[in-house]
């Protein structure tokens, strides 16, 4: 029994040393190989096992098994080409060292160098940036420039609520001053610097990055941003043969399906990726249905090391009802609350809207990248973007009266056809009319970056920036409500000309615009400290044309050259691993936009128009460790001589020059990881944004130089309206269980006053502010979830947006006497929700 009992035990010992001697450890570290960056949660795991680790705060992982014998480890993170590494298991610790992820997509290196994307710790301006699974997780029902409502110095509306509607102010600043920028080219309306986002309403489903660079901004193109840049970069061609397919569905019937094909790099060094997707839905606003459409198309080709060439095309074709009317509370509060839109009726029992907006603006360009050698390349990309379409609207006498609603508060279309029958029947033409007012773009461009690497330290960047513009508007007869014709008397060559759907009405004319800009940078970065200073200069050239208010030999216009430039500079120094501050500074001076150029509609245009200067300058503190991200920044930006316009008559134009701004303020960001499994963020902007002086006896001449009139404005110390200028946010990520995510943001938003033009302040006696809306905060939950059905992987979404269901004004147009009785208003959104799942294959 003894004998038997020692022979168990050594068994038992023996079993013991073996497990011992074949335990293995794996070890390494994870490394962003474009950015040099720890990889925090790099899967790593055994192939064809649940055995495996995550990298931590540093990157670094050890993976401990008891296999033994040939296995592969796999390491992977989202965005990056996976790694498998063939090991022995034998009881040894193995080292991996560092392991370089690269990005799993074909030429986003060479984009990003056009894009001028802004690097951590190294570029001297303040940024954030939002990544792709952000963007999938969080965006839901909100528009796409809602999902940075939570960075610093922004605010974002979905203004009427319409489809593609939303707007976006940064640091007080409307996006006609920020530079909003797709894969490095400019997209700003090249005639009034808007940005319409109804046009790339579908391109959140193909975006990979998005990055604001508040102030200044990194880009080194000749854009004169003030407010900041917003850097948006599209897939490229995945590394990786693959694809998905998404299906989701919201709140008012919304409903989107979509697809990602990628045939990964082949061996004949091409590779082709297309995304496409279809949305509709109801809207969460009365007569907002939409259905939009987005596709997207990359094809690359890696001729040899030393050249790529890169073809994209990418469009988002929709239609969508609108609420344009702003209104006073009380007829939100008279007819239905905050879902109601006064800008539709009925006709002949079917819905029928006032306001449709519809267009499609595709952006296809060709990117060439080329490696002179090991210290120099030269990035091209040549670009073309035509758009299409433009909205609907009332023409001839106005019916925006109540005799011409309904108890509902609706427009009453069937009078509005009923009186032009009886017009018609009279041999009249119609008293009111459908029109839509189309706004068609050709627009091409080229934009080339040289860098080369002159020392270890000093990089010089140049290029140049060539567009030309040709915007075509005009308005078109699209619906007759009964009459037979519509008496068109604006068109000088075609008097008293009786329209008919499909006829041009009220005006047609072309603003050709001609751009080119030169730029420079020096860049120098060694050790802690990285600097640069650079500046561009370009010369804009307005020519308008007009086909309904002249003869054809008077229809062109004189040309109207503006030369405008900018310098910047900035350092950031790095005062140890984990401190760094940094400083910029610029002054810009911009053209005029092309209405201040042509302020009443005719060719003659105003000789005397100025640029507008801005001199902005900054500075910021940043904090980086394993687990706790912070930066805090303060700004100070002055504009000045702001392009604003008194006309007297239609005949006669003063500038009124002088009209300055000062906008200033304090930022702050953090970001907490407690764990692996649970993280927070954190933000808070605090501006004060003012106009800065009053105009008293600006005259305003007639040709022969006589004063026809004096103008004053009296806005001194008021607060710039339009844009909340207090914000705050608190976010929480948390992982419940392996490949469960929830999270919650909670959003303040503050300090907002409505929106009101400043040269029309012409009362001495009236120092009020605009009026100021009511503080609110807003609470959006969402979920993620990861799982495999077979071997696809697959995730589900839901988010749920308002969560508390906040009654809260968004937009307001400053009343008569300042208050909330006289006010205009848009309501934001209450809550909405959407979920959708997506398969990997």
């Amino acid at each position: 029994m003894k004998k038997s009992f020692m022979l168990l035990l050594s068994f038992i010992v023996s079993l013991s040393l073996f497990a011992q001697e074949v335990s293995t450890t794996i070890e390494g570290k994870v490394i962003d190989e474009a950015t040099g960056d720890a990889v925090i949660g790099a899967s790593i795991v055994l192939k064809g096992t649940t055995t495996g680790t995550i990298s931590d705060f540093d990157g670094e992982f050890k993976l401990k098994t008891s296999k033994s014998g040939t296995q592969t480890v796999v390491i992977s993170f989202v965005g990056f080409t996976s790694i498998e590494k063939e090991v022995t298991l034998n009881g040894t610790t193995i080292d991996f060292g560092n392991l370089n992820l690269k990005s799993d997509a074909i030429g986003l290196a060479e984009v990003e160098v056009i894009a001028s994307v802004a690097i951590d710790r190294k570029t001297p301006v303040a940024v954030s940036t939002i990544n792709p699974e952000s963007i999938e997780t969080k965006l839901g029902t909100k528009e796409f420039p809602e999902i940075l409502k939570s960075t610093p110095g922004v605010y974002a509306t979905k203004q009427g609520g319409g489809y593609g509607d939303s707007r976006i102010n940064l640091r007080g600043f409307s996006s006609a001053n920020i530079a909003v920028m797709i894969n490095g080219v400019p997209v700003n309306d090249m005639e009034s610097g808007t940005v319409y986002w109804s046009n790339w309403a579908g391109l959140s489903d193909v975006t990979r990055s998005m990055q604001v660079q508040r102030g200044l901004g990194a880009s080194k193109v000749a854009v004169p941003s003030i407010g900041g840049t917003i850097n948006i970069l599209t897939k490229t061609t995945d590394a990786e043969k693959g694809g998905n397919i998404f299906y989701g569905i919201g709140n008012n019937g919304r409903e989107k399906i979509g697809v990602t094909l990628s045939t990964g790099k082949m061996d004949n060094g091409f590779a082709v990726t297309f995304a496409g997707s279809r949305t509709k839905g109801q809207g969460f606003v009365d007569a907002t249905d939409f259905e939009g459409y987005s596709y997207f198309l990359n094809v690359s080709k890696e001729i040899n090391k030393s050249h790529m060439l890169s073809f994209t095309a990418f469009g988002a074709p929709q239609t969508h009802g609108q609420r344009r009317t702003y209104r006073e509370i009380e007829y939100y509060q008279k007819y239905g609350g905050i879902t109601y839109n006064s800008d539709w009726g009925y006709l002949d029992g079917q819905q029928y809207n006032l306001n449709t907006n519809f267009y499609h603006k595709p952006q296809i360009s060709l990117n060439h990248y080329w490696t002179i050698n090991e210290k120099s390349n030269l990035s091209t990309s040549a670009y073309v973007s035509i758009g299409n379409g433009g909205g609907t609207g009332f023409l001839g006498t106005s019916k925006d009266t109540e005799a011409y609603r309904t108890s509902a508060g609706l427009i009453d279309f069937e009078r509005i056809r009923d009186e032009n029958i009886a017009l018609a029947e009279n041999g009249e033409g119609a008293e009111t009319i459908l029109r839509s007012s189309v706004n068609n773009h050709t627009w091409f461009g080229a934009l080339s970056v040289y860098d080369n690497k002159l020392t270890d330290a000093l990089t010089f960047m140049g290029g140049l920036d060539v567009r030309y513009y040709l915007g075509e508007h005009y308005r078109q007869a699209e619906d007759l409500l009964g009459g037979n014709f519509f008496l068109e008397t604006n068109d000088v060559n075609n008097p008293n000309k009786k329209a008919v759907v499909g006829d041009k009405v009220a005006y047609h004319n072309d603003g050709e615009v001609y751009w080119l800009g030169a730029f420079g940078q020096l860049e120098y970065s060694k050790d802690r400290l990285s600097a640069f200073v650079s500046g561009s200069v370009s010369n804009t050239t307005y020519i308008r044309y007009d086909y309904f208010n002249y003869t054809p030999d008077q229809q062109k216009s004189d040309n109207y050259d503006f030369l405008g430039f900018n310098v910047k500079g900035g350092v950031n120094y790095n005062l140890t691993d984990n401190h760094n501050v940094f400083f910029n500074t610029g002054y810009i001076s911009r053209a005029p936009f092309f209405r201040s150029v042509f302020p009443n509609y005719t060719n003659d245009g105003n000789k005397e128009a100025e640029n507008e200067k801005i001199l902005s300058f900054e500075l910021g503190y940043g904090y980086r460790s394993a687990k706790f991200n912070a930066n805090v920044n303060v700004y100070h930006t002055q504009w000045k001589d702001r392009s604003f316009t008194r006309s007297v008559n239609q005949e006669f134009t003063a500038n009124l020059l002088g009209v300055n701004a000062t906008h200033q303020g304090i930022e702050f960001d953090a970001r907490y990881k407690v764990n692996h499994k649970l993280s927070f963020t954190g933000m808070l902007s605090i501006g004060d944004w003012r106009w800065d002086n009053d105009l008293v006896d600006i005259p305003i001449y007639d040709q022969n130089n006589q004063v026809v009139e004096t103008v004053n404005v009296f806005i001194k110390d008021l607060h710039v309206g339009n844009a909340a200028q207090t914000t705050a946010a608190l976010g929480l990520d948390y992982e419940l269980v392996k490949g469960l995510k929830i999270g919650a943001d909670y959003n303040f938003f503050g300090d907002n006053y409505a929106e009101f033009d400043p040269t029309r302040r012409n009362d001495s006696e009236d120092r009020s502010e605009a009026w100021k809306m009511k503080d609110f905060n807003i609470v959006d939950v969402n979920v993620r979830y990861n799982f495999k059905i077979g071997s696809f992987n697959s995730t589900i979404y839901g988010n749920v947006d308002n969560l508390l269901n906040v009654e809260y004004v968004s937009d307001a147009r400053d009343g008569s006497d300042h208050t909330a009785q006289t006010a205009q208003v848009f309501y934001g959104s209450g809550r909405t929700w959407n979920m959708g799942m997506k398969l990997k294959f």
